[in-house]
C-alpha cells in the first residue's frame, strides 16, 4: 500500500506552492517598503511616473517575447532587432530626409521581417530557437554597427522632442506601452491564436493532433515578437534622442528575466501578459530605480540583475516540479483510500 503524507507534509507542500506562486509579489512589497523608508523621494508621484517612463520600452519588448516563451521557445535577438531597426530608421531620417511617419512604418516592417526570418529558420529549417536567435542576435548587431560605424547619430530635433511628450502629467510612451500590453493580453486571453499558443506550450504534439497549426502559430508569434522589439527600440531611441551602439545591448537577457519574474514559465504553457509580464518589468525597474536613489555603484546594477535572473530561473525550475509532485501526492492519497465494492 502506498504511504500517505502527513498533515505537516501537506501543509509544507501548500506553503511551498504559495511561495513559488506569490514569492515575487511578497519580495516586491518588501523592496518598496525598504526603499520608501531609505529614500524619502522614492515613493513620490514624480518618481513613479519617471520609473514607468524608463520602463516603457521594456514593456513593449516583454509583451512580444512573452508570446514566444509561452510556446516553450526563446528569442534572444530582441535587443539586436531593436538596435538594427532604429539604426536604419535614424539613418533614413538624418541622411535621406525621409518623413518620420514613413520611417516609423519602415522600422516596424523591418522588425516584423526580422521576426519572420527567425520564424522561418525555426519552423521551416527546424533549427533550435535558441541557436537561431543567438545567430541573428550577433548578425543583426554586426549589421547595425556597420551601418552606424559605431557612432552616435542624433535624431532630428522635432522627433527628439517626442521623447518627453506628455498628456497631462503622464508621458505618452507610458500610455503606448500599456496599450500594447493590453492589446497583447487580449490577444492571448480572448482569441484562438492565444489559446493555441498555450496549447503548443503545454504539448506541441498534442496540440497538432487537436488541429492546431503549430508551424503557422509559431511563425506568427515570432513575427509579433520582432514587431514589438522594433517598437521597444523606437521608444528607447526617442527617449535617448540618438541611436548608439549600446542600444538594446543586454536587453534580451533583461527581457527574459522580467518574463520569468512575472511568472511566465520558460517551459511554456503558463503565464500572462497582465499582470504577469508587467509585474516582472515593474519589479526590475523598481529595484534599479531604488538603487539609484540610494546612490549605489552603477556597476552593482549588473550584479543585482544577474542575481535576480538566477533566482527567477531557479524559482521557475521549482515551480515546474510542483504540479508533478502535487499530482503524485494526490494519486497516492486516492490509491490509499479503501475502494467501495460495486453491488
Amino acid at each position: 500500500m502506498l504511504p500517505v503524507r502527513s498533515s505537516s507534509e501537506s501543509s509544507w507542500a501548500r506553503t511551498r506552492q504559495f511561495l513559488l506562486s506569490h514569492g515575487f509579489e511578497i519580495v516586491l512589497v518588501l523592496v518598496v517598503l525598504f526603499y520608501t523608508v531609505s529614500a524619502p523621494r522614492f515613493l513620490t508621484a514624480t518618481n513613479i511616473i519617471g520609473l514607468l517612463h524608463a520602463a516603457a520600452p521594456l514593456m513593449a519588448i516583454a509583451a512580444g517575447l512573452t508570446l514566444v516563451v509561452m510556446m516553450g521557445k526563446l528569442d534572444i535577438s530582441v535587443g539586436s532587432t531593436a538596435f538594427l531597426t532604429t539604426s536604419v530608421g535614424t539613418l533614413l531620417m538624418v541622411r535621406q530626409g525621409v518623413d518620420p511617419l514613413l520611417t516609423l512604418l519602415i522600422v516596424l516592417a523591418l522588425g516584423a521581417l526580422i521576426g519572420a526570418l527567425n520564424g522561418f529558420i525555426v519552423v521551416v529549417l527546424r533549427i533550435n530557437p535558441l541557436i537561431t536567435t543567438l545567430g541573428t542576435m550577433i548578425g543583426l548587431r554586426g549589421i547595425g554597427l556597420e551601418l552606424t560605424k559605431s557612432t552616435n547619430i542624433s535624431l532630428p530635433e522635432d522627433v527628439r522632442r517626442l521623447g518627453n511628450a506628455t498628456i497631462g502629467p503622464i508621458f505618452v510612451d507610458i500610455l503606448i506601452a500599456l496599450a500594447i500590453m493590453a492589446i497583447i493580453h487580449l490577444i492571448h486571453r480572448r482569441t484562438a491564436f492565444g489559446r493555441q499558443i498555450m496549447a503548443i506550450g503545454n504539448d506541441a504534439d498534442t496540440a497538432a493532433r487537436l488541429g492546431v497549426r503549430v508551424p503557422r502559430v509559431t511563425f506568427l508569434a515570432f513575427v509579433l515578437c520582432g514587431l514589438l522589439a522594433a517598437i521597444g527600440g523606437v521608444l528607447t531611441v526617442v527617449q535617448v534622442g540618438a541611436v548608439s551602439g549600446s542600444i538594446g545591448s543586454g536587453l534580451e537577457f533583461t527581457a527574459v528575466s522580467v518574463i520569468v519574474i512575472g511568472g511566465i514559465s520558460l517551459f511554456g504553457g503558463e503565464g500572462s501578459i497582465l499582470p504577469g509580464a508587467l509585474r516582472g518589468v515593474l519589479m526590475l525597474e523598481i529595484i534599479r530605480n531604488g538603487l539609484n536613489h540610494l546612490g549605489a555603484d552603477p556597476y552593482a546594477y549588473r550584479f543585482v540583475n544577474g542575481a535576480i535572473i538566477f533566482i527567477a530561473m531557479y524559482a521557475d525550475s521549482l515551480r515546474a516540479q510542483v504540479p508533478v509532485e502535487t499530482h503524485a501526492f494526490e494519486s497516492e492519497e486516492v490509491s490509499a483510500q479503501p475502494r467501495t465494492q460495486s453491488p
